[in-house]
């Protein structure tokens, strides 16, 4: 497939190049002349799920043939290796660290709560994965040098630390990065002896991590290797790369520094990477543009010198429109008329946006009309009537009972769903509510609460009464009992709840439809883990809840519209649409505020070679500007946040 070389192989593709069908198609016009079965014997890594299902639609729109194997870059973590057992669960790590935790807080005279400690166990497993991603040794930490400014709270934060690195060793149950580190180390040693048959090649990704960098230099140097990188700055003269590596710290906030880190790795210069295809940018005028207003700030004094070269700006603008609302929700509205007047005349249209709260905006903008767009992201399932009715039968099942708790529960959708008489039930609890805003009547005080419902000499009141005062005045424990305690408890408040007095308790809707499916599927994983977590009380299961379901997204891809779609920043390389929207584009959303490290300093992450704030500054810069060189554009913003004006993104600012 590729001619022989003693160099490793680099390739890329420009800003706003439709990167999975290019890659299909430079893929097949190189094994043109091969037989058949040549396509076969290709293995192409991908980086992403989505990625990967555009690469195998590209495929499919093409004539018959066979296909490549196809691959994500985080499935190497499963991959058979001798003597290497499969990756320990997440939460079955986190509960484990948080009993460490818990226990080095009672040494220190802090019991603190189950809830903080499972923060922090999280926090330390987010460093664990970030060390051994990176290939950073536990002795690191031992650097005099690494504390000299920060003595105290080093040694508090060492403390903790030390938790982290007994699972660092050679001999320690990997996690799933940890796995994945070992493995592309053992294919590395592997292949320089005994390289893979076929042509292998990484796409989509652009080495941000270590693991991922350590895996593409691996296949870079192999005799039939190539790494494909989308959005490569090709318009970005020699000396704003070597701009990138000046100064203390590096220019990691530029798009294009993470290409600077993988091709000095490779001993290779910006000149050595190739196009993969000619010609391949919707409008290179623009991407012109773009390249010398995101140029590193050390040599932006180049724009009154490079600025004439570009000629007419106005022609190379020509596709790109800026839109300032004046708050949010003007914002999500302009956007919704945009998308649906593309629906209208039968183009393709992507909303690229950070802001969660701004793309469900968006979402409900375009309900109106009866559009439902192909959100990648999903909705969060501690949002929908799954994830609400968990979170409210657990606080009936661990704390006193409220009347505003016990009413919402009551009036959920879910509740009373196992039968017909749904109906009433409603009117039941209508009557319930009147009596207890009207007369005080207290829920506390089943007795009164009996004699009340007697009054109305209803035999089927009477047996909703005697199904309900159980259920909402349970008696709560008073100690710490076992997580599946908890679990087993409160399922069974769900569920009956569910049901309804009058249905088995496994008959209803509770965990139907794809929101309770991933709401069981949730539980399921909690529970399957239980096992490892300490004893804790019932605010600390809350909590705990709370954070399980927050993991949960429901996908509800069927129903969208084929032409409509919302998409996360890391999937502007994907693209693939005929107007593109970068929306949120605002100090703080887009890029993204660094988030607080409770372990470590900006310097302290610099010495040890862990990921700095800068980087996911660089990663969002990159998506940017990979999305910026689309056929046809929007920048989007609002002049005013919830509180106080809005700040325009350094990108946008510059362009």
């Amino acid at each position: 497939m590729f001619k022989p070389s003693d160099r490793p192989r680099i390739f890329a593709l420009p800003p706003g190049a439709e990167f999975p069908r290019e890659v299909v198609r430079g893929l097949t016009g190189r094994l043109a002349d091969a037989p058949p079965e040549a396509m076969a014997r290709v293995t192409l890594y991908l980086n992403t799920g989505r990625m990967l299902r555009a690469v195998r639609a590209a495929f499919a729109d093409r004539k018959a043939h066979f296909l490549p194997r196809l691959r994500l870059v985080s499935d190497l973590a499963l991959d058979p290796v001798p003597g290497l057992p499969l990756p320990e669960a997440p939460l079955s790590r986190r509960f484990e660290l948080m009993r460490l935790v818990g226990a080095k807080l009672k040494t220190e005279g802090e019991a603190g709560s189950g809830v903080r400690a499972f923060d922090l166990a999280d926090s330390l497993a987010r460093l664990l994965e970030e060390m051994q991603g990176e290939g950073v040794a536990p002795e690191a930490f031992n650097d005099p040098d690494l504390a000299a400014d920060h003595a105290r709270h080093w040694e508090r934060s060492l403390a903790f630390l030390r938790i982290v690195t007994a699972y660092l060793s050679d001999d320690s149950h990997p996690d799933a990065e940890g796995r994945r580190r070992r493995v592309v180390a053992w294919l590395a040693e592997r292949w320089r002896s005994d390289p893979p048959p076929g042509p292998v090649l990484v796409a989509g990704s652009t080495g941000s991590r270590g693991t991922t960098l350590a895996f593409m230099q691996a296949v870079a140097r192999l005799p039939q290797g190539a790494v494909i990188l989308p959005g490569f700055d090709f318009d970005l003269p020699e000396n704003g790369w070597n701009s990138l590596d000046s100064g203390t710290f590096p220019t990691e906030d530029h798009p294009q520094y993470r290409y600077r880190a993988l091709l000095r790795s490779l001993d290779l210069g910006p000149r050595d990477v190739a196009p993969w295809q000619a010609e391949t940018a919707p409008d290179p005028a623009r991407n012109r543009v773009v390249s010398l207003a995101l140029r590193p700030a050390p040599v932006t004094d180049r724009w009154l010198a490079e600025g004439p070269q570009l000629g007419d700006l106005t022609a190379a603008m020509t596709g790109a429109s800026v839109l300032h609302a004046q708050d949010a929700r003007e914002e999500a509205v302009a956007i919704a008329l945009i998308l649906r007047e593309a629906v209208e005349h039968g183009r393709r249209a992507q909303l690229i946006s950070p802001d969660r709260v701004l793309t469900r905006r968006v979402t409900a903008a375009l309900d109106r009309w009866g559009l439902i767009p192909d959100d990648s992201a999903g909705r969060p399932l501690i949002q929908s009537a799954a994830g609400r009715f968990l979170r409210q039968t657990a606080a009936l099942a661990v704390r006193r009972t409220e009347p505003q708790d016990v009413l919402a529960v009551l009036k959920h959708p879910l509740t009373a769903t196992g039968g017909t008489d749904r109906g009433r039930h409603l009117l039941f609890t209508r009557d319930l509510e009147l009596r207890m805003r009207g007369k005080g009547l207290l829920l506390d005080d089943p007795a009164a609460v009996r004699a009340w419902t007697e009054r109305f000499d209803d035999p089927r009141r009477l047996e909703w009464i005697d199904w309900l005062l159980p259920l909402i005045a349970p008696e709560k424990p008073a100690v710490e009992q076992p997580l599946g305690d908890w679990i087993a408890r409160h399922l069974s408040l769900a569920e009956t709840l569910s049901a309804g007095p009058w249905a088995r308790a496994g008959n209803s809707a509770l965990w139907r439809e794809e929101a309770g499916e991933t709401a069981r599927r949730c539980m399921d994983t909690l529970a399957a883990s239980a096992g490892e977590a300490p004893d804790m009380g019932g605010f600390d299961y809350l909590g705990l809840l709370d954070s399980s379901l927050s993991e949960g997204i429901i996908r509800q891809s069927d129903a969208a519209h084929p032409l409509i779609a919302i998409r996360g920043t890391l999937e502007a390389r994907v693209l693939g649409a005929d107007l593109v929207i970068l929306a949120g584009l605002n100090e703080g959303i887009w890029p993204a505020a660094p988030e607080p490290d409770p372990w470590l300093s900006r310097q302290m992450r610099h010495r040890l070679g862990l990921l700095s704030p800068e980087r996911q500054i660089g990663l969002s810069a990159h998506d940017f500007q990979q999305a910026a060189g689309a056929a046809q554009v929007v920048f989007s913003r609002a002049l005013r946040g919830d509180e106080s004006e809005t700040v325009p993104s350094r990108w946008l600012s510059r362009l």
